[in-house]
């Protein structure tokens, strides 16, 4: 089972934030959650932080009262799905000082075999386009350095880890991923380096529009295990440091 919750948020007066809020509220949102933050090489959760406009000062961001936000968590895993679908942040929610009125929820629930039943099983025709949108900045650990760069190779490898770690239906590794690297090209981009403070320290990732591209040529079946994977980053992320804000996607199709 797969869950993405996201609330919708306001605040009454101008609220400021450090830039680091991001480890005090997940490490909130795990306690009410009943989870531990970290252990798990791969975690079983994305988060997305505030996501909207604010404005930034130095090592702090203004939230503003005419303006809506919204906050994500996915679970990837039945047992952190079933504790995100209880989540209950009743009408606030308060850390640091600031207080967020939550105005409404929404979830949107799958699960690992009816995307790949109606995705790869019951063979649809081939999308071989695809526009992604990454909202907070993503990255990929890679040799000890972060490359904050949309490689193909390197979003295709970050989803199908977190697919055959979590999924009932295993879809093959170093092989696919080989093949996923002749068949796809990045087609065009339009994004900039963001930074996105952990603790005391900054990692650089990318935000910003890419579009993806399966030559005609590619096995039709392959072009639509590329459409699952690309479909399973809106609920895991992409890259490094999801459960902390970083590498929130977004989807939008094209055939």
């Amino acid at each position: 089972m797969l869950i993405r919750s996201t609330w919708t948020l306001s605040v009454s007066e101008p609220t400021v934030l450090p830039r680091s809020y991001n480890l005090e509220l997940v490490k909130q949102l795990h306690q009410q959650l009943g989870l531990e933050v970290g252990g798990e090489a791969i975690p079983p959760i994305s988060y997305s932080g505030i996501i909207g406009l604010y404005s930034i000062s130095k090592d702090f961001f203004t939230f503003h009262p005419e303006e809506f936000y919204q906050l994500s968590l996915c679970g990837l895993q039945e047992f952190v799905t079933k504790k995100v679908s209880g989540l209950n942040l009743t009408e606030s929610l308060e850390f640091l000082g600031a207080k967020f009125k939550v105005i409404n929820r929404e979830d949107e629930i799958s699960s690992y075999e009816e995307l790949y039943t109606t995705l790869v099983a019951n063979e649809p025709e081939a999308i071989r386009r695809f526009e992604l949108e990454f909202i907070t900045p993503t990255a990929f650990a890679q040799g000890g350095v972060n490359l904050p760069v949309p490689a193909p190779t390197l979003m295709f490898r970050s989803w199908l880890e977190r697919w055959n770690n979590f999924a009932p239906v295993y879809l093959g590794s170093d092989e696919l991923i080989a093949y996923l690297s002749n068949a796809i090209l990045l087609k065009n981009h339009k994004i900039q380096t963001r930074s996105w403070q952990l603790h005391k320290g900054y990692i650089n990732g990318f935000v910003g529009h890419v579009t993806l591209q399966i030559f005609h040529r590619a096995d039709p079946l392959l072009a639509n295990v590329a459409n699952l994977l690309v479909q399973y980053a809106r609920f895991a992320g992409t890259g490094m440091k999801t459960r902390l804000g970083m590498g929130q996607t977004a989807v939008k199709m094209e055939k």
